[in-house]
């Protein structure tokens, strides 16, 4: 008892270093997967792990402690094993931290500590394959080696493209696949309860969501795999959770709703590959097509986010040729019947198509070649100043003029800088 108390953080664990997580496959899909793809079956980490074990995110009372936390990647069932070297004794005054009892509350009661039995569970997909509960709304598939060519413009994306018809996803091994749920979808929420505690472990600040709002809805993203073993007369496609969105409607006036984007994962094995993006702009093109949407919102976006839907929006709206509808001359100032029909259209907020306008002049002002140039960009000095200052005017009303006037500038210069940075397609710094 007396080591313990002289070596207390012997017993102190990394919350985030001891538990991994794995999405796990049976051993044919494992098998087919080349070298280059072996990381979506190998362990990650959790970001946080506060939500479980407390704001310092130790687990406390072992030595050398390995939990890992796999899932099914199809079904999402849980197998839970917990290892370590060394626990602290009985006698000791401080006790060990219930890892299991923990996680319990989180997870749904049928998880297995059985490696067999949870392996036996991914080798029956083989005759019992699992379908995404849901409707598929889109999918969209790897860009074919010729197809890759020169940019149209900055924000054109090379990697991925959608698919447009069943002959596309048929002739693919891979693609990926988004599918719309709610409360009513049978099989749903049995499957949201598996992969929520996703939420707790990516978002800082994430919380679960109640299930009695039907306000709710949810998109999933899903890898179909086709298995080369298959038999012919069975489903060939395997499908593996990649990430999700939850969505919340609002009441619109006169008779629409606007959608509120809450949760946004994507697990690191997908990460950093441009399946964020795809995503994102999948849902806002399934969401155009909904009448009852009137708009997309965020519920308060990381900054790393902000960026991804600024760039994903702004090349949907450059796609659309939306800036080219008027010359320069008649975009600055901004025409308020022209702004409120194609805001409208695009469902976008005002203060998010405000932003893009902005940016896009920015990025167009670069190769303009007109003699009333300079004209223009202090117009545009003046537009963006102007709203700028609505935006901030709580803390800049009561200010004198002359530190108003430099405080404004200071905005407007870093708002500017910060449009070339995402331009440039560069990240943010993080400090």
């Amino acid at each position: 008892m007396a080591d313990v108390a002289k070596d207390p953080a012997r017993w102190a664990c990394d919350g985030t270093g001891a538990l991994s997580l794995r999405l796990a496959r049976g051993k044919a899909a494992s098998a087919q997967l080349p070298p280059k793809e072996q990381h979506l079956i190998t362990s990650f980490h959790p970001r946080f792990v506060y939500p479980l074990f407390g704001e310092e995110q130790i687990i406390y009372g072992y030595e050398d402690l390995d939990v890992q936390l796999a899932f099914n990647s199809s079904t999402l069932k849980n197998y839970l094993s917990i290892n370590y070297t060394a626990m602290l004794p009985e006698s000791s005054a401080a006790k060990p931290d219930s890892i299991e009892e923990v996680i319990y509350k989180f997870i749904p009661p049928d998880y297995t500590k059985s490696e067999a039995t949870f392996n036996a569970d991914l080798e029956s997909a083989g005759t019992n394959r699992f379908i995404p509960p849901g409707k598929k709304i889109s999918s969209y598939r790897s860009l074919p080696s010729k197809g890759k060519t020169k940019s149209e413009h900055f924000l054109s994306s090379k990697r991925w493209e959608r698919c447009t018809s069943d002959q596309m996803e048929e002739e693919e091994e891979v693609i990926y696949e988004l599918w719309a749920a709610n409360w009513k979808t049978p099989g749903f929420r049995e499957y949201h309860r598996r992969m929520q505690i996703l939420v707790l472990l990516y978002i800082e600040g994430g919380s679960y969501i109640e299930e009695d709002d039907d306000r709710w809805e949810f998109v999933v993203l899903f890898e179909r795999r086709k298995l080369k073993s298959s038999d012919e007369n069975t489903n060939p496609y395997t499908y593996h959770f990649c990430g999700y969105v939850s969505l919340y409607s609002f009441y619109h006036y006169p008779s629409s709703i606007r959608l509120r984007l809450s949760q946004f994962i994507i697990l690191p094995p997908y990460q950093s590959n441009g399946h964020g993006s795809m995503l994102y702009s999948q849902i806002f093109q399934y969401l155009l097509t909904r009448p009852e949407v009137a708009e997309l919102t965020l519920e308060d976006p990381s900054e790393s986010f902000e960026d991804l839907r600024d760039k994903e929006d702004l090349k949907m709206l450059l796609q659309n040729n939306v800036f080219n509808e008027k010359p320069m001359s008649e975009l600055i100032p901004f025409p308020r019947e022209w702004y409120e029909a194609t805001r409208t259209k695009w469902k976008l907020a005002s203060r998010q198509f405000s932003r893009l306008l902005e940016l896009a002049l920015r990025w167009k002002f670069a190769s303009l070649q007109e003699p009333n140039k300079e004209k223009l960009e202090r117009l545009y000095r003046i537009a963006v100043k102007e709203r700028l200052y609505r935006f901030n005017y709580d803390s800049l009303v009561n200010l004198p003029k002359e530190e108003r006037r430099e405080r404004l500038e200071d905005t407007f210069q870093n708002v500017m800088e910060d449009y070339d940075r995402l331009l440039r397609g560069e990240r943010r710094e993080i400090d």
